[in-house]
């Protein structure tokens, strides 16, 4: 059966990320009536399986769900989230040191922003992933960290600063760019979670 996932056209790595799904659908043997699509506006969110919020600039991205009427559609979205960097500070339940931020509050995790430095301290390491033989090499560009979870979140991976990647019900949140990645293990484990 076909899925049909929308990405968040707002602002970031919004390319990368519909590039990253339609391969990981093909590797899944999921792609024959399967869509992956930008959305620009509200209206566009419903009838999606699956949404991604990718990388960016967090606050122009929020700024841009609120002016487009976005906040409500994507509260109620009955589907998976696959949040990632940017993306997870706008899904978390609070941010840290910032109340002019006004996350959205799916994913039941405190977040620092820029936990590791500016543009100049990005770097790349191996992780390990809960589950996983094989550590998933992961990109962070002016990444956040998660300093708190829930009692309904799972942690998946985690590094001496801070815990980097999360699960809650169907949502997936990552503080790195997995879409600049050749690896498309976490866009799979998105799309298994779906259970479409």
């Amino acid at each position: 059966m076909g899925v049909r996932i929308g990405v968040l056209d707002l602002q970031g790595d919004v390319s990368e990320h519909l590039l990253a799904f339609r391969e990981a659908l093909a590797l899944a043997g999921r792609d024959r009536g399967s869509s992956v699509v930008p959305i620009r506006s509200a209206g566009e969110i419903t009838g999606c399986d699956g949404l991604a919020v990718p990388g960016g600039e967090s606050t122009t991205i929020a700024r841009m769900v609120d002016r487009k009427g976005m906040r409500k559609p994507i509260l109620e979205f009955p589907g998976g989230i696959f949040a990632t960097c940017a993306g997870l500070i706008l899904l978390a339940s609070a941010v840290e040191d910032d109340r002019r931020f006004s996350p959205l509050g799916i994913l039941d995790v405190t977040v620092r922003r820029n936990a590791f430095g500016r543009q100049r301290e990005s770097f790349e390491q191996d992780l390990r992933f809960q589950g996983e033989d094989e550590p998933f090499h992961a990109v962070f560009i002016r990444a956040p960290v998660i300093t708190r979870t829930g009692a309904r979140v799972r942690i998946l991976a985690r590094i001496p600063r801070g815990i980097v990647a999360v699960a809650q019900e169907r949502h997936l949140g990552v503080a790195f760019h997995p879409e600049l990645s050749r690896d498309r293990r976490l866009h799979l484990k998105f799309l298994e979670g779906l259970q479409v």
